[in-house]
C-alpha cells in the first residue's frame, strides 16, 4: 500500500510514460525514498541488512540460472548459443608466415568472452565484471585489428599494443589488491571524462560543427551517465582513477614493476615520440661530408611483419585473460571447456601457432 499527496499521485499515475512530468516526478521519487531511507536508518541503523543479503542471493541466482544476451543474438533467451565466434571481419589473407595470428586472436577473445558468459557473476556489484570484461576487450581489439596489417608488426607502429596490453594487466592485477569500490572509481573516472570533453566541445561554435560531429559530443554527454535535472556527475582532473596515483606506483605495489620499467616505459616512449624514438625510427645522418653529419628526416619505413614479436603479443593477451578470469573467479572447468580447443590445437600445429601457457 502506498498513501501520499494528491498531487504527488497525479505525477505518478501515468509515470513515465508522460514526458511532460517525468523530470519532476523523478524529483518528487528521489525526495520521498531518500527522506523515508534516512528516517528509517535513524530509527534503525542496521535495518537494510535484511534487504541487502536478498539482494545479493537473488542476483547471484540471477546469474546462476540465466544467460546474458547480446542484440546479435536476436533469439529468446532459451536459445541462446554461446559457441559461436566473434563477429568480426574475417582474418585478411597473408602472406608467409604468420598468417593465423589474427584468427587465433579472434578465437581466444570469443573464448573468454564465453568463459564469462558462463560463469555466474556477480550482479550485485558488477561493476568489477564489467570493467575486467571491457578493459581486456578493448585490448583484445586493438590487437585483433593491428594484426591484420602485417606491416604494423614492428616496434615503432606497433609499440602502442604493447603499451596497451600492458597497461591493461597492471590496471587488472592493481585493482585486485584494491576493495571492490575501486571499480565503480574507475568507472566514475571515465564517465567524469566524457563529461568534461563533452563540456569542451560544447565550447565550438555550434555552426562550425558538422551533424555528425553534434550527434558524437551528446553521445559524450550520455556516456558521462548523468542527469538532466541534477548535475551530479563529478570531472576527477586528477592523473589517474586511482585518486591521482600513477601507473608505475601501481605496478610497484602489484608486483609487476619490472613489467613496467622493461616493457611499458619503452613502449611509451616510442608512443609518445620520445627524441630517441624519433631519432632511431624517423632519421638518418646526411652524408654530405659538408654538413658535419647532421640528422635529416628519413625516407624509408620501418620494417614490419616480425612475426615474434606480433606471437609475443597474442601470448600477452592470452595471459591478460588469465589474469581477469582469476580476478573474476571463474572455475577451472569453465575454462577448460571454452579454451580446451588450444590443447587440441598445440598438438596438432607448430609451437608458434598457439599461445604459450599464462603460467609461463
Amino acid at each position: 500500500m502506498f498513501s501520499s499527496s494528491k498531487d504527488t499521485i497525479d505525477l505518478l499515475r501515468d509515470y513515465p510514460g508522460n514526458v511532460s512530468t517525468r523530470a519532476k516526478a523523478d524529483s518528487a521519487i528521489r525526495a520521498m525514498w531518500g527522506a523515508s531511507r534516512a528516517a528509517r536508518l535513524v530509527k534503525d541503523p542496521d535495518y537494510l541488512n535484511a534487504s541487502l543479503k536478498w539482494a545479493k542471493v537473488f542476483w547471484v541466482i540471477n546469474s546462476m540460472t540465466t544467460r546474458c544476451i547480446r542484440e546479435r543474438d536476436g533469439r529468446s533467451q532459451g536459445e541462446v548459443h554461446m559457441e559461436e565466434p566473434l563477429e568480426l571481419a574475417a582474418p585478411t589473407a597473408m602472406p608467409g608466415n604468420g598468417a593465423h595470428l589474427r584468427a587465433l586472436a579472434m578465437d581466444l577473445l570469443s573464448s573468454f568472452a564465453e568463459a564469462l558468459d558462463k560463469s555466474p557473476a556477480d550482479l550485485h556489484e558488477l561493476e568489477r565484471h564489467e570493467v575486467n570484461a571491457g578493459l581486456v576487450f578493448r585490448a583484445g581489439r586493438d590487437l585483433i585489428a593491428i594484426l591484420g596489417a602485417p606491416d604494423l608488426w614492428g616496434m615503432e607502429h606497433g609499440a602502442h599494443i604493447a603499451r596497451e596490453l600492458i597497461e591493461v594487466k597492471i590496471f587488472i592485477r592493481w585493482m585486485a589488491t584494491q576493495h571492490r569500490s575501486i571499480y565503480r572509481k574507475f568507472q566514475d573516472y571515465g564517465a567524469g571524462k566524457a563529461k568534461l570533453y563533452s563540456k569542451i566541445f560544447e565550447e565550438i561554435p555550434a555552426e562550425w560543427l558538422r551533424p555528425d560531429a553534434q550527434e558524437g559530443i551528446e553521445e559524450l554527454g550520455r556516456l558521462s551517465h548523468n542527469d538532466d535535472i541534477l548535475d551530479h556527475r563529478v570531472v576527477d582532473t586528477r592523473d589517474s582513477f586511482a585518486e591521482g596515483k600513477s601507473l608505475r606506483a601501481m605496478a610497484q605495489e602489484c608486483g609487476l614493476l619490472g613489467l613496467h620499467r622493461h616493457a611499458y616505459a619503452i613502449s611509451s616512449g616510442v608512443s609518445h615520440s620520445e627524441w630517441w624514438s624519433v631519432e632511431t625510427h624517423c632519421m638518418e645522418r646526411c652524408r654530405n661530408p659538408l654538413h658535419g653529419g647532421h640528422l635529416i628526416s628519413s625516407l624509408s619505413l620501418s620494417d614490419g611483419a616480425n612475426v615474434e614479436l606480433a606471437q609475443s603479443w597474442v601470448d600477452a593477451l592470452y595471459a591478460l585473460m588469465y589474469d581477469s578470469m582469476q580476478v573474476l573467479r571463474v572455475s577451472d572447468e569453465v575454462v577448460n571447456e571454452a579454451f580446451g580447443w588450444l590443447e587440441n590445437s598445440g598438438s596438432e600445429t607448430e609451437d608458434e601457432e598457439s599461445p604459450q601457457r599464462a603460467s609461463e
